[in-house]
């Protein structure tokens, strides 16, 4: 196998990063990982090991941190440990991570693959005075990386996802208890009856009104960095490099947007990206529509069998049918 560091996702076939990316998350996707190497807050290469016939076997981005605006992602607020690494492993955001390797390979070529990866963060660690770490990785990543470090996974968060079966709405219903399914009708019916309209508009002519919601949300759950240019800067970004593939669900009172959901379809899953809703108009239902109903509705028409729901008010979520799981970190020496 042959190791290869490289300084910019375009150095690497769209379709070919996505073979590995596409059963595992947005947030390790081409053209995700386009988008973030705009931010100028981290340096980003990316390792990539491959067979001697040229075949991408595995790969992980790797950031150099020069600045963090998000509290989640300092690993001075993260790790229980002294150790203070600027360099990243994986996904910088989404708080779903996990080293890409290739569908099929045998546990001994996977286990040989993560090795190689894990080497390459660290030596491009050391070329920089620091080490290296893989925040927020799932239950399975964190257990397959594990033996390569002297540290035990830290669990950071719960993570929730909510199967969607069948082919409808009335699936997804069938597969919850009778009690729960009464309340997400009742749930359903009181925003309907409540004449709100809702939109579906790109990203792109919405962002900025989006951005206004999204700070403060943000703001409420104490990320005071988190301002309202901040936030149009990051929605607009989204919008510039993801296109159509940003979706967004939208409520709206006349012309007033006050409240949306972005989301995207990638591989078998909906991921939800943000969601906020303004507080000083209250609406029947709002966010849990917004939140879980109407996108799970897009993920039917789309036919992705998983509503990927994040972290935080995880009881909410296992209400609604989640599975929940473990978010893990693990620093290197």
């Amino acid at each position: 196998m042959i190791t290869e560091l490289v300084d910019s996702i375009h150095r690497v076939p769209a379709a070919e990063w996505d073979h590995l990316a596409r059963p595992i998350s947005l947030y390790l996707s081409h053209q995700w990982l386009a988008g973030e190497e705009q931010d100028p807050t981290a340096t980003t290469a990316y390792a990539l090991v491959r067979d001697r016939d040229g075949t991408l076997l595995a790969a992980t981005p790797l950031h150099l941190v020069h600045e963090e605006p998000n509290d989640n992602y300092r690993p001075d607020k993260a790790l229980d440990s002294p150790v203070r690494p600027r360099v990243l492993a994986g996904a910088r955001r989404g708080y779903h991570n996990t080293p890409l390797t290739a569908p099929g390979l045998s546990t001994g070529q996977r286990d040989t693959c993560l090795a190689l990866l894990c080497d390459a963060a660290r030596s491009l660690a050391v070329a920089h005075g620091t080490t290296h770490w893989w925040p927020y990785l799932t239950h399975d990543a964190a257990t397959r990386l594990a033996p390569l470090y002297r540290e035990r996974p830290r669990l950071l968060e719960d993570d929730a996802t909510i199967p969607l079966p069948g082919a409808g709405f009335d699936d997804y219903l069938a597969s919850l208890p009778s009690q729960r399914r009464v309340g997400i009708r009742r749930e359903r019916r009181s925003f309907d009856r409540a004449g709100i309209g809702v939109r579906h508009p790109t990203l792109g002519d919405c962002y900025e009104d989006a951005g206004v919601l999204l700070a403060g949300h943000q703001q409420r759950h104490g990320h005071d960095r988190d301002g309202i240019d901040a936030m149009t800067a990051v929605l607009e970004r989204q919008a510039r490099t993801m296109g159509d593939e940003a979706r967004v669900a939208a409520a709206y009172d006349g012309s007033r947007m006050i409240g949306f959901c972005l989301y995207y379809h990638y591989g078998a899953t909906t991921w939800v990206r943000a969601v906020a809703v303004d507080r000083t108009h209250p609406a029947p239902d709002l966010y849990f529509n917004l939140m879980y109903y109407l996108p799970i509705d897009d993920a039917y028409t789309r036919g992705t069998s998983a509503l990927h729901a994040g972290m935080k008010a995880i009881e909410a979520k296992r209400r609604r049918g989640a599975t929940v799981s473990g978010l893990y970190a693990l620093a290197d020496r």
